[in-house]
């Protein structure tokens, strides 16, 4: 099982990078190349929306995005800094630009975001395999897709 994890600054341009890592990362597990082109949008709205959370707050924390090749299975996981309501680490304040807010309001701020909303149905409509948590540390965008050991030969 081999890990590719990628932390970069919370900037539109590293996005790019980002998707072009994954696709590669993806090419080598095996991932069909038909595919490819999913991974790459998938990837890109995942960090996207990770990236506008948090300039939105002013967090300072990287996004990070970990490439797992299992042996039947490629995953993706895309974090954000942003803890789920509930949470302790919600009832806590947040340092952000000017100040500190408590991280629960961030996350529900976001959570009636049009665009946010948006782009996690484009992640679904492309990925088959997609799963949205959060928790003390953030939230948590986990895609995967078969690789060609998966796929049963006729």
């Amino acid at each position: 099982m081999a890990t590719v994890e990628l932390r970069f600054s919370a900037q539109p341009e590293h996005v790019r990078t980002a998707r072009l890592v994954a696709a590669a990362v993806a090419r080598r597990a095996g991932v069909d190349e038909a595919v490819l082109d999913e991974v790459r949008l998938a990837v890109g709205e995942a960090c996207s929306r990770a990236v506008n959370l948090h300039r939105t707050y002013g967090l300072t924390a990287p996004v990070r995005v970990v490439l797992n090749e299992e042996e039947k299975v490629f995953s993706i996981e895309v974090g954000d800094g942003v803890p789920a309501p509930g949470t302790a680490a919600a009832a806590e304040d947040v340092p952000v630009s000017g100040g500190s807010v408590p991280a629960g309001d961030l996350y529900e701020a976001d959570s009636g975001d049009g665009e946010d909303e948006m782009g996690l149905a484009v992640i679904s409509g492309l990925v088959d395999d997609v799963e949205v948590t959060s928790d003390d540390h953030g939230g948590v965008i986990r895609m995967s897709w078969p690789t060609a050991s998966a796929v049963a030969l006729p």
